[in-house]
C-alpha cells in the first residue's frame, strides 16, 4: 500500500531514480504471498498439502527435518491455523498456491 502511494507520487514528480527503487522494493515484497509466507514456506506448504511427511519434505528440499518442522510451525502461526490439514485446505483455497499444488499432486500420482 505504501509502495503504491510512493509510486504514484514519484510518477507525478517525474522522479525516475526513486521510482526505480520503489519498483525494486515491490519485487522484494512480491516474494511474499498471502499471510506473509516466505518463498521457502510456500515450498514447504505445497509439499505439506501433497501429504508428505516432514522427513520426505526434508529430503525433497535438502534441509533437516527440524528446519521443516520450524517452517511448518511458522506457516501455521502466520496463517492462524492449528493443523497440517488446515494448512492443506488453505493452500487449495488460495489460487496462487493451489494451481501449483494440483500439478505437484498430479505428477506424484503418476
Amino acid at each position: 500500500m505504501e509502495l503504491d502511494a510512493a509510486r504514484s507520487v514519484f510518477l507525478q514528480l517525474d522522479a525516475a531514480p526513486d521510482l526505480v527503487r520503489v519498483e525494486e522494493l515491490s519485487r522484494i515484497t512480491a516474494r511474499r504471498v498471502a499471510g506473509g509466507l516466505t518463498t521457502r514456506e510456500v515450498q514447504v506448504l505445497k509439499l505439506v498439502a501433497t501429504g508428505m511427511t516432514n522427513r520426505a519434505i526434508a529430503s525433497e528440499l535438502v534441509i533437516s527435518e527440524k528446519t521443516v518442522a520450524t517452517h511448518v510451525n511458522s506457516i501455521l502461526t502466520k496463517l492462524g491455523l492449528s493443523s497440517r490439514s488446515a494448512a492443506t485446505a488453505y493452500a487449495y483455497v488460495h489460487d496462487r498456491i493451489g494451481r501449483s499444488l494440483h500439478r505437484i499432486t498430479y505428477s506424484r500420482q503418476r
